[in-house]
């Protein structure tokens, strides 16, 4: 691998025991098409993989004929992502899974904090939550509140066993602990795999992209990222470096009469686009004042007005990361959002107030 490019996307997965992050695990290496994702699990056992899909096992890795993997974390953590990173085929996306008893700060800290920062970019942190059997006495212990402090989402997952009143005094408490949560319902884990791993919006996006060319909205430039972001106390991810490949927004596009409300499994997704720069001050207001708790991620290009550099910004939940680059066209803004029951002209209200009005007397 070469340790300049292509950091590679990781999402952490906790939750309590039971919660059914073992479920969520299977739907992720099952429902893999064309994108190569890792999952490092504490224990192989417990996950049921398809057995028609499994092509070569080993002491420790099992691969899939969709180019997946599980791997065993097996020792330490930092050792297991070596492992993975120094293999030949390369990965489209990491997903590491937590005990039900740990604190995913830790965790976190491993791709944050050592010489994996410049190889990974940490894209989310995912909590799982038993809608039946979470309860007032979980949260009263340290695990349970840290993993709803860090994560970027919450995944209320067995929606169908409870009733709905019972589903709205979970979210109080959860949002009790972590005011702007984003919250998700689902059923046996099964959530729209681009909520989860950005899969068609962010780097995954060239493997479609391939497919889908010409009648896809994409931008080409090469990012080569380097540390920095003009940012201080919001909860974001980190810059990293070498990641030169193209960005492309596909896949969420009917090209008809409304062409960013097409609906994946009930979330819509907004494109917007400005031919002048954002204003910094107005763009972080608008992260941290405006941005709707239904939003659940946002991928865009962006150019400041304060900056000449090219900015590359994701978000998943309330994280977010923005990785300079220099621009190889023409200066301009793109930006997808994508949410349930998103207010677009809103959206695009305020968006479009982020429009420097100052364009020209800065570096853009």
């Amino acid at each position: 691998m070469d340790p300049a490019g292509h950091p590679l996307p990781v999402t952490i997965l906790t939750g309590f025991l039971g919660a059914g992050k073992t479920t969520l695990l299977n739907h992720i290496l099952t429902n893999q098409q064309g994108v190569k994702t890792a999952v490092l699990v504490n224990e192989f056992g417990e996950i049921g993989i398809d057995n028609d899909l499994i092509v070569a096992t080993g002491d420790d890795m099992v691969e899939l004929s969709n180019g997946c993997i599980c791997c065993t974390i097996n020792g330490e953590l930092l050792d297991a992502v070596y492992r993975l990173l120094e293999r030949p085929e390369k990965l489209d996306y990491l997903v590491v899974e937590t005990t039900g008893l740990a604190d995913p700060l830790p965790v976190a800290m491993t791709f944050l904090g050592s010489d994996l920062r410049d190889l990974t970019r940490l894209d989310s942190i995912i909590t799982l939550v038993d809608a039946e059997n979470f309860s007032e006495e979980l949260l009263e212990g340290e695990v349970a509140r840290a993993q709803i402090v860090y994560g970027d989402m919450i995944l209320l997952n067995k929606c169908d066993l409870v009733s709905e009143e019972r589903l709205q005094e979970l979210e109080r408490q959860l949002r009790a602990i972590k005011t702007e949560a984003r919250i998700l319902r689902c059923v046996k884990g099964e959530v729209p795999l681009p909520l989860l791993l950005s899969v068609g919006l962010f780097e995954t996006d060239r493997v479609a992209a391939e497919q889908q060319h010409d009648d896809c909205d994409h931008d080409h430039g090469h990012c080569v990222h380097e540390e920095g972001e003009p940012h201080g106390h919001h909860d974001h991810g980190h810059a990293h470096h070498g990641h030169d490949h193209a960005h492309h927004d596909h896949g969420h596009h009917d090209h008809g009469e409304h062409p960013d409300h097409q609906a994946i499994e009930g979330f819509t997704s907004l494109s917007f686009s400005s031919e002048g720069p954002f204003a910094l001050r107005k763009f972080q207001n608008f992260l941290d004042n405006q941005l709707p708790a239904a939003v659940f991620r946002a991928k865009g290009i962006l150019w400041f007005n304060e900056s000449e550099r090219r900015h590359v910004f994701h978000l998943a939940g309330k994280r977010f990361s923005l990785d300079d680059t220099d621009w190889s066209g023409p200066r301009k803004n793109q930006l997808v959002l994508i949410g349930k029951g998103l207010d677009h002209a809103r959206l695009r209200q305020q968006l479009q107030a982020c429009v420097s009005r100052d364009a020209g007397k800065g570096f853009g």
